[in-house]
C-alpha cells in the first residue's frame, strides 16, 4: 500500500467569537493561507453551533468569554451535536489555569491566546490542521501542572495500555500528528484514530492535545 500523501484540499473555517473588529483581523489573516478559507462569522455561541450544523467546516476558531453561552458550553455542544468531526480551537485572552483545563477537558483541540505573533497563530492552526497539537508553548507547562495536579489521569503502568498504545503515546508526546503516526507506525490513519481513542479512555483524558502535553512532562 503507498503511504498517504498530505491532503492539499483547502479547509473551511469559521470563526465564533463577539468581537467584531477580531472577527474581521482572524479573516484578513487566514486570507494569507491559500490552504484555508474563511466561510462563516457568528457572534455568539448559539449562532455558531447553527453555522456550524449548517457550514460542517473542517475547523473552529472559538473565542472563550462570550456573552450568553460561553465557549466551554459552545464547544460541548459542536462536539456532541453540530461539528462533531471538525477540529475546534479556542482563540482567547484568557490563559487562567482552570480555562486552558476546562477547554481541554470539553475536547478542545487546542488553545491558542489572542496576543499571538499573527505568523504564530498561523503555525499552529496549520498544526491543527495536519493534526498535531495546537497550543501557545506558554499554557504547556500550565496544562501539564494542572494534569497533574487534578484527580486523574491514570499512569500509564496502571492504565493497561497494550505494547501499541504505550508506542502512539509516546509519539503523541514527540509531537506527531495522526498522519505522522500512521506512516512511522505504517499503518492506516483510522488504526492510529482508534488507538487514540483506547488510550485516552484507559488514561482518562479526553483529548489527544492533553494526552500529548501531559505524557510529554511525565517522560
Amino acid at each position: 500500500m503507498c503511504p498517504q500523501q498530505p491532503s492539499t484540499s483547502v479547509q473551511r473555517v469559521l470563526v465564533i467569537d463577539d468581537h467584531p473588529l477580531f472577527r474581521k483581523g482572524v479573516a484578513d489573516l487566514l486570507s494569507l493561507e491559500p490552504a484555508l478559507e474563511l466561510v462563516g462569522e457568528a457572534a455568539s455561541g448559539e449562532e455558531g453551533i447553527a453555522q456550524a450544523q449548517d457550514l460542517q467546516p473542517d475547523l473552529i476558531l472559538l473565542d472563550l468569554n462570550m456573552p450568553g453561552m460561553d465557549g466551554v458550553e459552545t464547544l460541548r455542544r459542536l462536539r456532541t451535536d453540530s461539528a462533531p468531526e471538525a477540529q475546534i480551537l479556542m482563540l482567547t485572552v484568557s490563559n487562567a489555569n482552570e480555562d486552558v483545563v476546562r477547554a481541554m477537558r470539553a475536547g478542545a483541540d487546542g488553545y491558542l491566546l489572542k496576543d499571538m505573533e499573527p505568523e504564530d497563530i498561523l503555525v499552529q492552526v496549520r498544526t491543527a490542521i495536519r493534526g498535531g497539537v495546537a497550543i501557545s508553548p506558554e499554557l504547556t507547562e500550565l496544562l501539564a501542572r494542572a494534569l497533574r495536579e487534578e484527580p486523574g489521569p491514570v499512569a500509564p503502568e496502571r492504565a493497561g495500555l497494550t505494547p501499541r498504545e504505550q508506542e502512539i503515546l509516546a509519539l503523541l508526546a514527540a509531537g506527531l500528528s495522526n498522519k505522522l503516526i500512521a506512516r512511522e507506525l505504517d499503518v492506516a490513519v483510522g488504526t492510529v484514530k482508534v488507538h487514540v481513542k483506547n488510550l485516552l479512555k484507559k488514561l482518562g483524558l479526553r483529548s489527544r492535545v492533553e494526552a500529548a502535553v501531559w505524557a510529554s512532562k511525565a517522560r
